[in-house]
């Protein structure tokens, strides 16, 4: 694996100084000014070549901070370099990278494939803190252990790129090469990276090109060149510019442009190692408000990105959070985006309307077995999930908080959450937990607000349930290979009992095939008729209503299932708990 080089844009430090090139097509003089020659805008001038300025520094060195000095109109603007590696602060400046110092040992690391995958989306800021500011990557590095002992085998970091301030979501990039400072820079996410690797996790980084900053944006108007106000030579100059966040939504018709996003993208995964990319709101790329699609540029973008992710990374994902249940934003043929997976409407928002509300009247069987069963062509095409940074903030709330909002640790609220967790980890698709989903974490999302993990102790029991669920979901005990298997069939959609059935399998038989009965009411079905795909006797795996996992819970006895033929249909008698998945794993 070999570092990109950008094509040469931005500092490259050798052995008698150091490289400096940018684009700058409006441009007059360009110059670098930094530590190595007290800032002097005279001192180091840049050649032109068309667009292009470069020229070597010698003594300039790696740590050293650096601007270009860019001159238009009779005016001088310092400006922080947009393929910057590293930066003091947002507003502050850039700073010679040298990547080939990083030892990263023998990692040769690959990421499982989508089918075994189980994600866990993570903000560094607020995942872990010492209480003396916001998180650091290697502050995550130290839950390695735990999360690898979760049994997760993929981190999603939310966006790390450099941003305007030290507590933010990450969806404000201002400097997208450089690793957010706060954070701890680029080693730290090196460190981090190396560490998940060599615990078996993959590492997944959540990128934003539907629009940047918009605020500390030195690439606003970068050159001295603009129409109509906007933002010059990285952004629309038109209607196309305007976004939710901001007037800033990049140029995807000009090469230049692509190229820098382009270059983004393979930097996460040839310089960091990084194993795969989620990109945010893929709708803004290709649409100005999301509804028609009036940017087709965006769309080719994220195809000519996705094939050369596919082309020179086999084996890394790239995820697309789109949300608008679009079969094409995954698919591979002409007019298609490209990505291997998005995250899915149509399992997040009836899964949630399914478990949350107290009335079990409110639940809709059809609704849930539609969202177990949607697919994209390919099964592992979407990302299912009950909680995720957008879902549990801007109004909404983590799960339990939004089923007993005057007691987020009731049992209710406990049944909401592993009822939710219990059909994301066995439903087809690509799993995924929110951080601190796992013990019972409540509220709501907030960048400056630690998680508190005194709740891993006062909910471990349901903590160890999401560990069973995920140990089954990747076959730790080869009894449920099926779970990770591409098929899926609803038995039984009762909306009068509130239960749903479903199989799940790989390529069938002992080992392979799984049923799984949820029951959704509050109700406790004494002997029910449960309808199972084959005849023959079902090993209970899993009953999350089992007293292990909450003192809360009814503890209700369960038994191996064995299904007998009734009428060519086999049925078993199984008693069903009350707000309870159960997992059965065929053994003959």
């Amino acid at each position: 694996m070999s570092d990109v080089d950008f094509r040469g844009l931005g500092a490259h430090p050798h052995s008698d100084g150091t490289r400096f090139e940018v684009w700058a097509p409006h441009a007059e003089t360009v110059s670098v000014v930094g530590d190595f020659n007290d800032w002097d805008e005279a001192a180091d001038q840049l050649s032109r070549d068309g667009d292009v300025w470069s020229g070597d520094v010698a003594g300039a060195q790696p740590g050293q901070e650096y601007k270009f000095a860019i001159s238009s109109g009779g005016n001088v603007s310092q400006r922080i370099d947009p393929y910057a590696r590293q930066c003091t602060n947002s507003v502050g400046n850039a700073v010679i990278y040298d990547d080939s110092t990083f030892d990263w040992g023998d990692d040769g690391f690959i990421c499982p494939p989508m089918n075994e995958l189980v994600i866990y989306e993570t903000h560094v800021g607020s995942f872990v803190s010492d209480g003396e500011g916001v998180g650091r990557l290697d502050e995550v590095a130290a839950k390695l252990d735990y999360l690898k002992s979760l049994g997760i085998n993929a981190i999603q970091l939310m966006p790390l790129m450099e941003f305007a301030g030290d507590y933010s979501w990450g969806y404000n990039p201002a400097h997208v090469f450089a690793v957010e400072s706060a954070y701890g820079g680029p080693e730290a996410l090196k460190r981090l990276v190396k560490s998940a690797h060599e615990h078996g996790i993959a590492v997944i980084i959540d990128v934003v090109y539907n629009h940047f900053g918009p605020s500390d944006l030195d690439m606003w108007q970068f050159d001295g060149w603009s129409e109509d106000g906007k933002g010059g030579i990285y952004f629309f100059q038109d209607w196309r510019s305007t976004t939710p966040w901001g007037d800033t939504r990049p140029d995807y018709g000009r090469q230049e442009v692509r190229q820098f996003i382009a270059d983004n993208a393979r930097m996460w995964l040839a310089n960091y190692h990084a194993d795969g990319l989620r990109w945010d709101m893929t709708p803004y790329m290709r649409s100005v408000d999301a509804t028609e699609e009036n940017i087709p540029e965006g769309r080719l973008l994220c195809r000519e990105v996705n094939d050369e992710i596919r082309r020179d990374f086999p084996g890394r994902v790239s995820i697309a959070e789109d949300l608008h249940g679009d079969p094409t934003v995954t698919s591979t043929a002409d007019g298609g985006a490209g990505f291997h997976s998005q995250w899915d409407n149509h399992f997040v928002h009836p899964i949630r309307d399914a478990i949350i509300p107290a009335d079990d009247a409110a639940r809709s069987m059809a609704s849930v077995a539609e969202a177990v069963t949607w697919s994209y062509g390919d099964a592992f095409a979407r990302v299912v999930y009950t909680e995720s940074h957008d879902e549990v903030a801007n109004g909404k709330a983590r799960v339990p908080q939004e089923a007993d909002p005057n007691d987020p640790a009731s049992v209710r609220a406990q049944k909401a959450s592993t009822l939710g967790a219990a059909l994301t980890l066995t439903s087809p698709g690509i799993p995924m937990l929110f951080m601190g989903q796992e013990f019972l974490q409540d509220e709501w999302f907030r960048d400056n607000v630690p998680l508190d993990w005194s709740g891993l102790g006062e909910f471990h029991g349901i903590a160890v349930l999401y560990q069973d669920l995920i140990r089954l979901r990747r076959n730790a005990d080869n009894m449920t290979r099926g779970l990770s298997g591409g098929h899926v069939e609803v038995l039984d959609a009762d909306e009068g009992a509130k239960v749903i059935v479903y199989h799940r399998w790989m390529d069938g038989g002992p080992g392979d095939d799984v049923t799984v009965v949820v029951n959704l009411s509050g109700a406790t079905h004494q002997n029910a008729g449960v309808r199972f795909p084959f005849a023959g006797r079902w090993k209970l795996v899993l009953n999350t209503d089992a007293t292990v996992y909450s003192d809360s819970f009814t503890g209700t006895w369960v038994d191996d299932a064995d299904a007998q033929d009734q009428g060519g249909v086999p049925i078993a008698s199984v008693t069903l708990p009350p707000y309870t998945a159960l997992i059965f794993a065929r053994t003959e």
